[in-house]
């Protein structure tokens, strides 16, 4: 019996699938590199909003109120300016190219300077809780080594804690619900009101 050549529709089935994938990859390869740039400018957009707002919260109160001054009189100025405003998106598309091409590799992996004094503040706000006099080798001390006290921490792109792992000596009573709210509580007023945190104790 003769065999009947199958329609074209299924012989060619599996060649048709090949070159609708690579017709289908060829467009997002070309489809990245258009939005390649708009990418680029928007993660750079971001780090500068991060850091900005980095140096907001490290910025003492009472500095505030001028730092917030001089940013208006600036945008004041540069919308006065002919072409001002043009000249001033321009250049910050150009910040926001430059800062967004670099890799998150290129990142520094530990604190900044920022936080590194968020992460002291929040060590000798604990020093009264969390050492005795009758100590000889106390974890906390006035002008001690928050490292050993604070072995993992981790920031959100606004720069306040976002996870912190806290030692502490055996010695403090952590069983008693009293003592656990005083420092819950003092966390909370160090690493910024108005947020939620979990805390986990190990007693």
């Amino acid at each position: 019996m003769a065999r009947r050549p199958l329609p074209r529709i299924l012989s060619n089935g599996s060649a048709q699938i090949a070159r609708s994938r690579e017709l289908a990859r060829t467009a997002a390869d070309s489809a990245t590199d258009v939005l390649h740039p708009l990418i680029t400018v928007t993660r750079g957009l971001r780090r500068l909003a991060a850091a900005g707002g980095r140096k907001w919260a490290a910025t003492p109160k009472d500095r505030r109120g001028p730092l917030l001054f001089l940013v208006a009189s600036v945008i004041l100025v540069v919308a006065l300016v002919p072409y001002g405003p043009l000249l001033a998106a321009i250049t910050l598309m150009a910040a926001a190219a430059w800062t967004g091409r670099q890799q998150a590799s290129s990142e520094p992996t530990g604190p900044d300077e920022a936080q590194i004094q968020r992460l002291r503040s929040l060590y000798d706000a604990l020093v009264p809780y969390f050492s005795v006099a009758e100590d000889p080798a106390p974890l906390y001390a006035h002008g001690g080594d928050w490292e050993k006290a604070f072995p993992t921490h981790d920031f959100d792109d606004d720069g306040r804690v976002s996870r912190l792992l806290i030692r502490y000596p055996a010695y403090f009573t952590d069983g008693e619900a009293e003592s656990r709210a005083r420092i819950e509580q003092l966390l909370h007023a160090k690493s910024g009101r108005g947020r939620e945190y979990h805390f986990d104790w190990d007693e």
